[in-house]
This record gives C-alpha cells, sequence and structure tokens, in this order.
C-alpha cells in the first residue's frame, strides 16, 4: 500500500512538472505550496464547523443540534484558527440568525487566514435546506424533494431548482452546495436517503443530477454530488452507524454509478463520499470513505473524476464507532480523499495528521497532491489563492 501511495506522489508532482517545467517559478499554486508549512498544508485538507474553534464547545455539543453555534467569528476563533488552520467551514442551521447575520458571518469567516477558507452548505432542496427551511423567512423559494421533482420527468425543474439555489447561495457568499444527491433510492427500506435523491431509476436520476449541476454552475455555486458509491440501497444509516451494500461492482456500475458519470460529465466540482462498506467490491467491511479501492482504483481510475473527492461528516456513527478522528483521517488520505470533513475531534484529527507525515506514514508529497487541487479550486472558483 505506501509503494502505491509513493507511486501516485512520485506522478503527480511528474505530472506538474511536463504540464509546466518551471512550475516553481510559473504556476501560482505550486509557489504558494512552496512556501506552507506543514501544518498550513493540513489544514488545507479539513473542511469544519466554525464552532469548533470555540473551547466553549466539545465534540458532543457540537453534533447537538439544539445547543446553538457560533454565529460571529470570535477573538477565541482567531486565535485557535493560527494553530489550527483549516480550509473551509461547513456551515448549519445552528449557524444562522438572520439574512444580516449571516452575511456578514460568511464575509468574516471568508476573512480568516491568508488564503480564504471555503465554505458549504446542505442546501439540496426538500426537508435538507438549512436557508430555505429556516423558521424566518429569508424570502427565499422554496423547492420539494428532489423525488418530486424527479416525478415530473421534467429535467428543467431541476435546473431551476439548482439555479435559484445557486443564486441565493452566491448571494450570501457561499461557495459550495453540498448537492445534488445522485443516490438511486432503490432500497424502499432506506432511512436516510428517500425523496432526498431523484427517485430510483437511474436514467431518470442522471438527467436530473445534470440539469441541476447546470443550474448551481449557472448560479455561481460549486457542486458537490454524493454518496459515491451509493447509499441508495442501503437499509441502515451511516449517521448512526454501520451500512453496507451488498452489490458487487457490475451491479453498481449497472445502477449507482450511472448518476455519478452524468455528474462527473457535468463537472460536477466535489464528489463526498459515502460511508458505507461495499464488501463485494473491497473483500472488508471498511466503509467506502477509506477505501483505495473504491475511491481512487474506481473513482478517479475508471469513472476518470479529476475534481475534489470530500468525505461525508466524519463525525457519523459509522467512523466513530470503530475508529478515532486521528485513525479516519489518516485512511482517508490514504484511500484517495482531498478533504476531510468535520472528524469528530478536530484537534486530534490535525495532529494526527500531521504525525502521520513527520513519521512517514503519508509522504508529503500526498498531501501536496490534495492541497494542489484544493488551492487551484479556490483560485480558479473563488478568485482567491
Amino acid at each position: 500500500m505506501m509503494k502505491k501511495h509513493l507511486l501516485r506522489g512520485a506522478a503527480f508532482l511528474l505530472a506538474v512538472l511536463l504540464i509546466c517545467p518551471t512550475f516553481a517559478e510559473e504556476d501560482a499554486v505550486m509557489r504558494k505550496i512552496n512556501t506552507m508549512t506543514l501544518r498550513e498544508k493540513v489544514g488545507q485538507l479539513f473542511m469544519i464547523r466554525p464552532d469548533a474553534l470555540e473551547g466553549r464547545f466539545g465534540p458532543a455539543e457540537l453534533e447537538d443540534n439544539s445547543i446553538t453555534g457560533t454565529t460571529r467569528v470570535s477573538d477565541e476563533m482567531r486565535e485557535t484558527y493560527a494553530q489550527f488552520p483549516c480550509g473551509g467551514f461547513a456551515l448549519f442551521r445552528k449557524n444562522i440568525l438572520s439574512p444580516s447575520q449571516l452575511r456578514l458571518f460568511i464575509e468574516r469567516l471568508h476573512g480568516m487566514g491568508e488564503t480564504a477558507p471555503m465554505l458549504g452548505i446542505d442546501e439540496e432542496g426538500g426537508s435538507i435546506a438549512r436557508i430555505a427551511n429556516y423558521p424566518t423567512d429569508f424570502g427565499v423559494k422554496k423547492f420539494p424533494p428532489m423525488g418530486k421533482i424527479a416525478a415530473s420527468g421534467d429535467t428543467l425543474l431541476a435546473f431551476e431548482a439548482g439555479l435559484t439555489i445557486g443564486q441565493y447561495l452566491k448571494a450570501y457568499g457561499l461557495d459550495i452546495d453540498f448537492a445534488p444527491v445522485a443516490d438511486v433510492n432503490t432500497n424502499p427500506r432506506n432511512p436516510v436517503i428517500g425523496d432526498r435523491a431523484f427517485g430510483d431509476d437511474p436514467s431518470v436520476a442522471s438527467g436530473m443530477v445534470q440539469a441541476y449541476i447546470r443550474g448551481l454552475h449557472e448560479g455561481g455555486t460549486a457542486s458537490c454530488i454524493k454518496h459515491f458509491p451509493g447509499h441508495g440501497d442501503t437499509d441502515t444509516d451511516t449517521h448512526t452507524g454501520y451500512a453496507e451494500t451488498k452489490k458487487t461492482w457490475e451491479e453498481i456500475s449497472n445502477c449507482e454509478m450511472i448518476p455519478f458519470r452524468a455528474g462527473i460529465a457535468a463537472d460536477t466540482d466535489f464528489v463526498m463520499t459515502a460511508h458505507i462498506a461495499a464488501p463485494n467490491v473491497t473483500g472488508s467491511d471498511e466503509p467506502s470513505t477509506m477505501s483505495y479501492t473504491v475511491l481512487t482504483e474506481k473513482l478517479r481510475g475508471e469513472l476518470g473524476f479529476e475534481g475534489l473527492i470530500i468525505t461525508d461528516a466524519l463525525s457519523m456513527g459509522a467512523i466513530r464507532e470503530k475508529y478515532s478522528s486521528s485513525e479516519a483521517c489518516v485512511k482517508c488520505i490514504q484511500a484517495g480523499v482531498d478533504i476531510l470533513l468535520m472528524p469528530y475531534d478536530y484537534f486530534e484529527a490535525f495532529d494526527g495528521v500531521v504525525q502521520a507525515v513527520e513519521d512517514g506514514t503519508i509522504p508529503e508529497s500526498r498531501i501536496d497532491e490534495s492541497v494542489y487541487r484544493i488551492l487551484k479550486f479556490k483560485q480558479e472558483k473563488m478568485g482567491i489563492l
């Protein structure tokens, strides 16, 4: 496994050299990476709740939606960020009070650090919409569940949803919508996907996913298809514990991969991993989020995805019950992940990744590979570096 990672890191650097022989002089992203400390580079791989930077919130409080979260950037957050910088923040309903507060909060979060953090939110439509479903009216259009839109057969409705959501997220200053759901909801006992997906027909879902992505992009917001390699055929929820698909890769390719391929063809910016196990693909019960086979061999290799791979929240039960925060993050990086979303204990995870690089468990070139993709996204989509 280590040999594979070393070869991948070397191949990445060779590719950059071939494209740009004097990359240190000509490539602004590589120039930036060459000036960064290891902690600064490792930090770029993390996308966390802003609340994680405030000492009054322990890991359990972060996960408790009944507790009001951070709604402004405090001096303590800035001080903690200086020691534990991150590449981005994920916002939740508990971080929102009003339209004016949200705009100012986002502006201040973007202003933290020399390289602005990217900001993302779950705004799928239907029941998962942090802004549209907020108790105080934000004056934005609400959309029905995507399953209902799929039932109409009209991809223009999916495009309209993506465009409208993309426009209002952009207006608030958000960079990424963790949407659309590209899962195929083939299991009626599935407790977590349901009508969040564009139905149970992969061909219908494909057209809807592409239309939604086009809408988001025209609205000025980055897209993130989820949950790879498909959470729609499971009958348990990875928020609470172990979940798996019994399908072979051939079976997955003939169903779940159809909308994921469509999303990649539509130039989705991110693919979010699922914490489901796929034992008939990987030969183990490890989550796909930590599988080199699923993420590097299948998603990168077979499907040809060149964008950013982001995990689902690493604070979820499927991860937390079996792995420490540091162990989980190291395994995800080894599998091919670029962005580590919301580990249960951010500080333990951060220090664990730094230690893994320092002791040779992860080659620093592997970190550079992901940092390059992240900074390239920020340069091209956010206009900053």
